[in-house]
């Protein structure tokens, strides 16, 4: 009996043991933190061995294969000792994949990848097909193999997930864009990163697609260094394409195959020019698929935006409050304000990962008339934005109700609290959920 060692006690490493263990393998789960209670319970429930708060070299070592969370750095001792000694290390995405009959459509990239994940999900449920949704958003991919059937399978997969794939497949890969991110992972070089994301594409076949956007300047200079062999669907909202999508005058034009098809702006659910881009991908996806036109239309025009993205909370005495709690990175951040409407009073801040603020300097000049820092250390914010708003109208929070407060006291009548930090949480919060949690309730509690 083969023994697997799983590295890391979250969703991701529970699902990968669990399925291991319904496998028949010779399970063992390690985590040097602590493991929440609900996952120590699951891996009771399945009668699976795990330690927490350690890792014992002899229990690991004699692995014959090990399954690394993405949370685990590729740095961490432990690890170092299995590839010295040339253990096989894979992800949960690679393990889990061997077990799995079902279509993949497979979607990675710095931003959007979760709003167009949730919106392919939709559409393919709308459309009456059996599918499940996992990857780096709801239940572990592993889990539900171990434990559910689907045909279809919709995966969001960051680039963490990405280092430890080899041949791993999906039948449609979307990159949604690249943007310098997750850098302290990758030796502080973009190419690193890069080229993890492009994982996604390294096992296409002729038959299966590759979604991408053609107007990323990143995306298309490393496009142009590889061969693919698949079918190619750029979407773009700067110029025509052959095949895929694009943007003419008030609508998405989408050509697949020999049919083309046009979708109103003015009909979509979600706003701003990055959910256009997402739409574009999510209605491609659905075209490979087989949806019919009516159903994608239907789709995009009814779906309602996800937790923590861009999420409308409360509107009170006319000033709207939104939690874009997920936006953990400069672009994100920058999408957020691109599309408001009204003066922002922005919420910002945590755990900086090398941000350069200047890409802001123009959207904050024209839509942020006031500034909320929410993190230990916000020198930086202070230094690249008080010149821009007036050292009277930035200020420095350490809770969720604090800022919300705070930017109570800044806005007026038509303006919007905006929560898009930019940064990580875990300065002051366990997660992004947790800091979007937490400024929900901290604006009910208003």
């Amino acid at each position: 009996m083969s023994r697997v060692v799983v590295l890391g006690g979250a969703e991701s490493g529970v699902g990968a043991a669990v399925l291991a263990k319904v496998k028949g393998f010779d399970v063992f789960l390690s985590d040097c933190g602590q493991i929440r209670e609900d996952y120590a319970e699951t891996l009771r429930k399945w009668d699976i061995p795990f330690e927490q708060g350690h890792h014992t070299e002899e229990l690991i070592l004699n692995a014959d294969e090990v399954v690394k969370s993405p949370g685990v750095p590729g740095t961490v001792p432990m690890v170092e000792k299995l590839r010295a000694q040339g253990t096989h290390i894979v992800s949960e995405i690679e393990f889990a994949s061997r077990f799995d009959p079902a279509r993949k459509i497979c979607i990675t990239g710095s931003n959007g990848k979760t709003t167009t994940t949730s919106l392919i999900y939709y559409l393919l449920r709308n459309a009456g097909l059996n599918v499940g949704l996992g990857g780096n958003i709801g239940k572990s991919y592993a889990y539900q193999v171990a434990t559910e059937h689907f045909d279809y399978y919709v995966l969001e997969i960051s680039s963490f997930q990405l280092d430890d794939v080899y041949d791993f497949k999906p039948d449609i890969a979307i990159i949604t864009n690249i943007t310098p991110d997750h850098l302290d992972r990758y030796d502080h070089k973009l190419e690193n990163y890069v080229e993890a994301k492009f994982k996604i594409t390294k096992n296409l076949s002729p038959d299966d697609c590759f979604i991408f956007d053609s107007d990323d300047e990143i995306t298309i200079r490393h496009l142009d260094n590889i061969i693919l062999r698949c079918k190619m669907l750029p979407f773009s909202q700067q110029k025509e394409v052959s095949q895929g999508a694009f943007l003419k005058e008030d609508k998405i034009v989408l050509r697949y195959e020999k049919e083309e098809t046009d979708i109103y702006l003015q009909e979509l659910a979600l706003g701003g020019k990055h959910n256009i881009y997402n739409s574009m991908a999510a209605a491609l996806a659905a075209k490979a698929t087989g949806i019919d036109n009516k159903v994608i239309r239907e789709s995009l025009s009814t779906f309602e935006p996800i937790e923590h993205r861009l999420e409308p909370v409360l509107s009170i005495k006319d000033v709207l409050y939104i939690n874009d709690s997920k936006a953990t990175n400069i672009d994100s951040a920058w999408y957020a304000l691109e599309c408001q409407k009204r003066p922002v009073v922005w919420i910002v801040g945590g755990t900086d990962k090398g941000n350069d603020y200047s890409i802001l300097n123009d959207l904050v000049r024209e839509k942020v008339k006031a500034i909320v820092c929410l993190g230990v250390d916000n020198a930086k914010i202070h230094a690249a934005f008080e010149g821009i708003v007036g050292s009277d109208r930035i200020t420095d929070t350490r809770s969720a109700e604090e800022a919300v407060r705070a930017a109570s006291g800044f806005a007026s009548e038509g303006d919007v609290v905006l929560l898009s930090p930019c940064c990580a949480s875990f300065d002051l919060f366990k997660n992004y959920e947790d800091r979007g949690r937490k400024f929900k309730e901290a604006v009910r509690n208003l």
